[in-house]
């Protein structure tokens, strides 16, 4: 009782909870199997309270940390902060200077029903574990600067043992790289609504992490010649201006957002907007390197401006992101390696925890049930290595209701107890889906055309895209009412689904 009540501030954050993590080292590894104690838990609890504002009845006071950053979030102009290295740099300013430029860890991330044998979420334990592989190839790397562009969590009030696990990766990291800065911005999914909330992200200025989540930052690190201006998401607001610095031989902007025309429709979120920037502000100025974070695969999209891309698969959709990933040739999940004196640009796959397979659609049109049914068997069949563990969407197109009713639920419920997720996406003739969508002469107005007329009319707010916020909820409308019907029918049998939109 008189340790914890000892646990008072930031000063005092870190060293305890790094005791405590000694303690662990021989349980906890990669995962979240020994998350769920009850110590951590409390552990953690400590560290959230030393990272919140202060609670004065029921005012919200200053945040604990002693820069006292104002509650106005993202003014016009930003804040130098001047860092030095604690160690000059062993290979001198004009041989390389190499970033390791990380995003997108949505730490807490759940999916699916799949619980690991401690009870937690599987796919959550999955995040954790890339997020320490890559920390472990960040280590091997040996950068002379690390940036994370936002993301870290995949809420904005994670759990406790998910905020004693960041604090133990990103201990660990400075651990093994003490005079490396690690410079980390907030994204939208760690930004609360409020401003005199708080951010959790401000707990890891105790194991000194350069955060900044709450208004752009110029941060200068005279020995390194570098400059680097930190843009977290402004929640909705104007950036500031996306200036250099003149006086650094090395410039690079961190920021958290979505480049405007550039990104596939399905990377558009309707919750949660981020920032939004467009290639002619990030080419306005000379950047010698521009780390975004937002989207989840690694692709460039300006010159000298690339999105890392996630380190695992943490958005609903998976397979959108699979069919990115494929038409840019990328290998996967994982980080950036950029040399800012060479231009060298390297990406670094992190070994995947959990394999993601979009089968070979089929075309079940004019097919009876036993053929689909076949065709789906040889589909899985081809799954390198078998179902077991894996994630899987088989999709089935051009399929009436009456055959999809009679499919063999049984092998179908198999598949799915394998694999930790089997998706059967059956998606209906393209001629029901238009008459869905339309009514005869005179007819009454059919649901799907009343949504969409109530969708197409409805008042927005400027920074919403009226054809996705359409297709979004046409979609929605979709894999509601399908799964309806199809229970409907006679003979219909449970645990079978109509799931999905038309992804990609």
């Amino acid at each position: 009782m008189c340790e914890r009540a000892a646990v008072t501030g930031p000063e005092h954050v870190a060293d305890h909870l790094a005791q405590r993590m000694q303690r662990y080292d021989t349980t906890l590894h990669a995962d979240l199997e020994d998350l769920s104690l009850n110590q951590m838990q409390q552990d953690a609890a400590a560290a959230r309270a030393a990272a919140a504002p202060a609670r004065r009845g029921d005012r919200i006071g200053e945040p604990f940390d002693s820069g006292r950053l104002a509650i106005e979030r993202h003014r016009a102009s930003y804040r130098d902060l001047h860092h030095t290295r604690t160690a000059p740099r062993p290979h001198g300013l004009s041989s390389t200077m190499r970033i390791a430029h990380l995003a997108d860890l949505h730490l807490g991330f759940r999916q699916f029903q799949r619980l690991s044998s401690a009870g937690n979420n599987q796919r959550e334990a999955d995040v954790a574990r890339a997020a320490r592989r890559a920390i472990d190839l960040v280590i091997e790397e040996q950068p002379d600067l690390v940036l994370i562009a936002g993301d870290v969590f995949h809420q904005v009030r994670p759990s406790n043992p998910m905020i004693l696990y960041a604090l133990r990766e990103l201990t660990r990291l400075r651990g093994a790289l003490p005079d490396t800065p690690v410079v980390m911005i907030a994204g939208n999914h760690d930004l609360p609504r409020a401003a005199e909330t708080g951010c959790i992200l401000a707990l890891f200025r105790t194991v000194g992490v350069q955060v900044i989540e709450q208004e752009a930052t110029r941060l200068s690190f005279p020995d390194l010649d570098l400059a680097v201006l930190a843009v977290p998401d402004t929640l909705g607001q104007p950036l500031p201006a996306l200036t250099t610095d003149a006086s650094a031989r090395f410039n690079v902007l961190l920021l958290h957002g979505e480049v405007k025309g550039v990104l596939p429709e399905h990377a558009a979120m309707l919750d949660r907007n981020p920032s939004e920037v467009t290639v002619e502000e990030l080419q306005q100025s000379p950047w010698d390197y521009v780390a975004l974070g937002h989207y989840h695969v690694h692709r460039q999209v300006a010159e000298r401006a690339w999105y890392a891309g996630s380190l695992d698969y943490v958005s609903s959709n998976a397979w959108g992101e699979l069919a990115d990933q494929r038409q840019h040739g990328v290998p996967g999940k994982g980080f950036v390696m950029h040399d800012l004196a060479t231009g060298a640009h390297r990406f670094v796959p992190v070994p995947a925890e959990r394999r993601f397979i979009d089968l070979e659609p089929i075309d079940a049109h004019a097919l009876a049930p036993a053929d689909v049914d076949a065709l789906v068997a040889d589909r899985v069949r081809q799954v390198p290595g078998g179902l077991e563990n894996v994630v899987v969407r088989l999709v089935v197109r051009e399929i009436p209701r009456h055959v999809a009713r009679d499919l063999d639920h049984k092998a179908i419920r198999e598949y799915k107890r394998r694999a930790l997720h089997f998706q059967l996406d059956t998606r209906k003739p393209e001629l029901v889906r238009q008459r869905m969508a339309s009514g005869a002469g005179g007819a009454r107005p059919s649901l799907p055309m009343l949504v969409r007329q109530k969708l197409e009319t409805r008042v927005l707010s400027n920074d919403l895209d009226r054809a996705a916020f359409v297709s979004l909820g046409m979609d929605y409308l979709q894999r509601v009412s399908e799964p309806i019907a199809l229970a409907q029918e006679p003979g219909a049998e449970a645990g079978f689904m109509l799931t999905g939109p038309d992804a990609p």
